[in-house]
């Protein structure tokens, strides 16, 4: 048995959560991983896998093994990929995930320079507010706004996004301007993202959380649309500082309540431990670095 190849079909297994999945991946006919992932347990005496009719999970002994496993196939391709010279030209395709809007403005247009840097590249872009299993849909890069739930991704931090309250001049002159969180449920609002009849805006004052009901007069799953609603005097909105940043730009809105806003979200470029971080995906990120301002703070 190589044990870096029962290490690798072992990963691909685990990520994939099959074998015949990890077969197709790895270019291997089913009953080969079977016997490798089978020889790697009996060389190490216990059970890494539990397989049932339906699905192949961990066991407590596999989740241990699955991280130390991930980092010596990434050392080894580290180690390979210095030997081979890590000014290696990029190549091949490149698949990056974003959320619609965010990806549409300022994720597109890093896209458009890489490409016309790196001609032997082809990009895909999958705009997409849905969170995405990186390994399972191929993609290679992913744009998160937000903290990260616990994973086997790398996490590179590239930027802070503040959630904002803003309006019109137009409706703050009518109706006055909320001078603290408290006021909000006396005001016209609109509420962007999920659909419920009430809607929870959170803030932070003096180190504490403090949540505000209040009940909207107009719900759109659309940034777009509750921003151009609140420039027609429409009322408060609570929206990524992103999304009003044209609009604040040309005067048609302006921010309140900044005092009380909560820490700004973090911006990350993230990728799959279970790969070599390829020269595709290293430059990528160094384009990011070098040409981009993500700190909407």
């Amino acid at each position: 048995m190589d044990r870096l190849d029962a290490m690798q079909a072992f990963v691909a297994v685990a990520d994939l959560r099959g074998f015949a999945p990890a077969a197709r991946k790895l270019g291997l006919s089913p009953s080969a991983v079977t016997r490798l992932i089978a020889a790697l347990e009996e060389r190490l005496g216990a059970r890494l896998l539990q397989r049932t009719t339906r699905q192949v999970t961990l066991t407590d002994a596999g989740t241990r093994y699955l991280e130390h496993a991930r980092r010596i196939l990434a050392d080894v391709e580290d180690a390979e990929g210095a030997v081979e010279g890590e000014r290696t030209r990029p190549s091949g395709r490149l698949v990056l995930s974003a959320p619609v809007g965010f990806g549409r403005l300022h994720v597109g247009p890093v896209m458009s320079a890489y490409l016309k840097r790196y001609p032997e590249v082809a990009g895909e872009l999958r705009l997409s507010d849905r969170m995405i299993n990186l390994v399972e849909e191929g993609v290679d890069l992913a744009v998160r706004i937000g903290h990260l739930p616990d994973s086997s991704l790398v996490a590179r931090h590239v930027g802070e996004m503040r959630r904002i309250v803003v309006a019109s001049r137009g409706y703050l002159k009518a109706r006055g301007e909320p001078k603290t969180p408290e006021a909000i449920p006396s005001h016209d609002t609109i509420q962007f993202g999920a659909t419920p009849v009430t809607a929870d805006w959170r803030f932070i004052r003096d180190g504490d959380e403090l949540r505000v009901n209040h009940t909207p007069r107009f719900t759109t799953n659309s940034a777009d649309a509750a921003i151009r609603h609140a420039e027609q005097d429409g009322g408060l909105t609570r929206v990524l500082a992103y999304q009003a940043a044209d609009a604040i730009k040309r005067g048609k809105l302006r921010t309140v309540l900044e005092k009380f806003e909560q820490p700004p979200l973090p911006i990350h470029l993230v990728y799959p431990t279970s790969r070599l971080l390829s020269a595709k995906v290293r430059t990528f990120v160094d384009l990011v670095i070098e040409t981009t301002d993500w700190h909407f703070g």
